[in-house]
C-alpha cells in the first residue's frame, strides 16, 4: 500500500490517491485536498456535504454515490456540481478521506 503526506501527516492512500484509511482524515487533510481539487476554499455548505459522506460511509461502510448525498444531504445534483465542480461525488469522496464511490470512472 502506498503512502503519501498531505498537511504534514502520512496517510495510506491507493492507485488513484484516494485515502484507505479514513480513521487518518483530518479537516487540515479535507482543506489540502481541496486546493488540490482546485477549491480554494471550504464553505459551510462544503462541510454539510463533507460530513454527511462521512457519516454515510461510517454506516454504510462506503462513499456514497452522488445520488445518497443529493438525497441524503438535501441538496441538488446542480449544487453539487457547483461546489464540486468535474465529477463530486469522486472529488468529494477524495476531500472526505474515503475511497472512490461505486459507479465513478
Amino acid at each position: 500500500m502506498a503512502t503519501r503526506t498531505i498537511a504534514g501527516l502520512t496517510v495510506q492512500v491507493n492507485d488513484e490517491g484516494f485515502m484507505t484509511n479514513p480513521g487518518e482524515w483530518t479537516k487540515d487533510i479535507a482543506m489540502e485536498i481541496a486546493k488540490e481539487e482546485g477549491i480554494v476554499e471550504l464553505t459551510p455548505a462544503h462541510w454539510q456535504v463533507i460530513n454527511f459522506c462521512r457519516q454515510n460511509a461510517v454506516d454504510s461502510g462506503k462513499a456514497p454515490t452522488l445520488r445518497t448525498i443529493t438525497n441524503g444531504a438535501s441538496i441538488t445534483t446542480k449544487e453539487m456540481f457547483a461546489l464540486f465542480p468535474k465529477g463530486p461525488a469522486k472529488k468529494v469522496a477524495r476531500i472526505s478521506g474515503l475511497g472512490k464511490p461505486e459507479g465513478c470512472v
